[in-house]
């Protein structure tokens, strides 16, 4: 018993998991931070819209603006004791509490601190350059001072009734407050990039488990090195490969298949609307099968398709219990076919030679006696007889006609086959070759089939007389001779209502009655016409023939098959319809 293949453990590459995964990680992280920074520069920028709306509203205060500009009248700057204890100090400190911000800062037209949270900085010189807001402009900014880093906004102060800028206001807030209330609101932010990268992890996972599934477990360079060999050997191949996928479609048609078949390629084509022959579409369908060894089924069948004699298995394809779907393999034997033929045909000859044997010992007795009783004339006259009629004695009238020795050789093999089955084999009259055979094994393929053909017909006639009567002509020609045959039976030739053309489909036989075992009925006359086509020529039906006999009567035409042909041989065509 077959030991069982211990099955492979299914492996797909980690490197790729892991570059999945970091993939995912990294798109999680960046979207994650640029998530994060907008959220900060949008609480920033609201940071400094709330401090120019405090800035204004400080600035544009009448009891600000008297103050700051009564203060830029005096000459010198106040002292810091007496500034603390002033009301500027007071309204901006009472601002500054009321709405959380970091610093509320009053400066005169030179930037000197009117007021701010520090008594000790009162009286000097503010930190971050007062220009813009002193020349009329307002500003927002995002700096460090002297209370640490700040989001804020610089108004000017304009005097009472006039345009004149007479300071500014500094109104911050702390971009450490501001990066408190990120922290509050990246929790979500965080949330769900947590989320998205678990479902990241779990979507490569179940990508994972999916390409190992359609991959059928193998790896990346495996499936690469598989795609090579898989192009290196159904294109290299003489024989046609077709894949059928599980869901019905053409997967592989390979270049031997398409010359086989004469079709293009059909991969991606439904398999049941593919112009292929019908046999091969009954092999995939589901009917009781023989199982294979190996548990697929396998089936055969020949078939002419593309003017070949294919031989087509088909074989379920199997990996892990797991339809693949099937494997259809096209052999060309139309080659094979023909060797067939001339080895049955010299396997004949050889039983006929070895029948005749016999009788040639007998003759040379015979000679021998007259000489030895002196009878030379009796001697002579044997002598001239066998001279007549050849060497060995076939079957077969007029054989002398066939001036070529491997036409007057197969024809007499086929001779003693016919006879064997009770049916005579004649040259016609009209027969007449002068030339040489130069391609026996098309010949022999043609000529072999519609002589089975006809002694299969004549067998199964009704006629009491059985024959076959053959006629042969070569007509010569520049690149090689035309090889013109014409064969005839005593059968009841075509049955009523069948076209001449469907007797040359594969699977069609003349013949009713018994034939000879292992003749590969069905397909003589497919295979002389697609032999005969494929060098120019053809077999077609001249005659139908009638109930009770003649039979029909077909012609061939090989051109090219024979040579040396003298110019003044006769020409004409083959005629005869074979009434004898």
């Amino acid at each position: 018993m077959q030991r069982p293949v211990p099955r492979q453990p299914v492996r797909f590459s980690t490197q790729t998991l892991l570059l999945q995964l970091a993939v995912v990680l990294l798109v999680v992280l960046l979207s994650a931070a640029v998530h994060a920074w907008l959220t900060y520069d949008r609480v920033g920028s609201d940071a400094e819209n709330q401090a120019l709306t405090l800035a204004r509203t400080v600035a544009s205060d009448p009891e600000t603006r008297a103050n700051v500009q009564a203060i830029s009248e005096q000459p010198g700057t106040p002292p810091p004791a007496e500034l603390l204890a002033g009301p500027l100090q007071s309204s901006a400190e009472a601002a500054r509490t009321r709405t959380g911000a970091l610093f509320v800062v009053i400066t005169d037209e030179t930037g000197i601190r009117l007021a701010h949270p520090d008594p000790q900085r009162l009286g000097e010189k503010v930190s971050t350059d007062p220009s813009e807001a002193l020349s009329g402009q307002e500003v927002t900014t995002r700096n460090t001072g002297t209370l640490g880093p700040s989001a804020g906004a610089k108004v000017p102060v304009y005097a009472p009734g006039t345009g004149t800028v007479v300071g500014e206001v500094s109104v911050g807030y702390s971009m450490e407050t501001v990066a408190q209330s990120v922290a509050r609101d990246i929790g979500p932010v965080a949330l769900t990039a947590a989320g998205a990268l678990l479902a990241g992890v779990l979507g490569s996972f179940l990508l994972r488990r999916r390409l190992q599934r359609l991959t059928l477990g193998l790896e990346p360079e495996e499936i690469s090195t598989l795609v090579h060999d898989q192009v290196a050997v159904l294109q290299g191949v003489d024989d046609g490969v077709i894949g059928v996928s599980a869901d019905g479609r053409i997967s592989v048609f390979n270049a031997a298949a398409q010359r086989l078949l004469g079709l293009p390629d059909l991969s991606g084509t439904r398999w049941e609307n593919a112009p292929v022959p019908e046999q091969l579409k009954t092999l995939t369908r589901p009917l009781p099968r023989v199982t294979g060894a190996a548990g697929s089924t396998l089936d055969a069948l020949e078939l002419v398709a593309g003017g070949r004699v294919l031989v087509v298995n088909a074989r379920k394809a199997l990996h892990r219990r797991e339809d693949l779907g099937w494997v259809i393999m096209l052999r060309d034997r139309t080659e094979l076919q023909g060797l067939t033929r001339q080895l049955d045909a010299v396997g004949t000859m050889s039983t006929a030679l070895r029948a005749q044997r016999h009788e040639f010992a007998n003759q040379l007795h015979t000679l021998a006696g007259f000489l030895g009783i002196g009878q030379h004339q009796e001697a002579r006259d044997y002598l001239a007889t066998l001279a007549a009629t050849g060497p060995l004695k076939f079957p077969v009238d007029q054989a002398e006609l066939l001036q070529d020795p491997y036409l007057q050789a197969f024809v007499g093999a086929k001779g003693v086959e016919a006879d064997e089955r009770g049916v005579t084999l004649r040259i016609g009259p009209e027969t007449l070759v002068h030339g040489q055979v130069t391609d026996a094994q098309d010949v022999t393929t043609v000529l072999g089939n519609l002589i089975d053909n006809a002694v299969n017909a004549a067998v199964a006639g009704s006629a009491t007389d059985r024959w076959v009567e053959l006629e042969v002509l070569d007509e010569p020609g520049d690149d090689g001779g035309t090889l013109h045959v014409v064969v005839a039976d005593s059968g009841d030739g075509l049955a009523e209502g069948t076209a001449t053309e469907h007797v040359f489909a594969e699977g069609f036989t003349t013949s009713s009655g018994p034939v000879r075992a292992g003749g590969g009925q069905g397909f003589g006359l497919a295979l002389a016409r697609q032999l005969a086509r494929r060098r120019g020529g053809d077999v077609r039906v001249l005659e139908r023939g009638t109930k009770g006999g003649p039979g029909a009567v077909f012609m061939a035409t090989l051109p090219h098959t024979t040579a040396g042909n003298p110019a003044n041989s006769n020409p004409g065509a083959a005629g005869k319809d074979g009434n004898g």
